[in-house]
């Protein structure tokens, strides 16, 4: 997956089209990624009590993952962010680095 934990995304289809955010968990063998304010959706949780006494439980909003295609990579070409496909190349000693298909700089 080409797409990892701490990566700037920008959200390419679906109803939070045009949103950015960051990549909260990356899950791979889904093909999906949870991104920070991006595809929110309303939990109801049982009512229960803590150690204190105090109520837990009700209507919490929470993210739910987006798959890996509907998400695009956001770099910062001339203090401009555009989205860009994800390449590979090696370098010297062999390491696997990522680069930009859309500015040629590694990620």
């Amino acid at each position: 997956m080409k797409i990892k934990k701490g990566d700037l995304v920008q959200v390419i289809t679906g109803k939070d089209k045009g949103k950015q955010g960051k990549v909260i968990k990356a899950m791979p063998r889904e093909d999906r990624v949870l991104v920070e304010g991006v595809n929110r959706v309303k939990k109801h949780t049982k009512a229960g009590q803590t150690a204190r006494g105090s109520q837990t439980g009700g209507i919490v909003t929470t993210e739910a993952p987006v798959h890996v295609s509907n998400v695009q990579l956001v770099v910062e070409a001339d203090g401009k962010k555009v989205v860009t496909r994800v390449g590979y190349r090696f370098d010297d000693e062999g390491n696997k680095i990522r680069v930009a298909k859309r500015t040629g700089e590694d990620i």
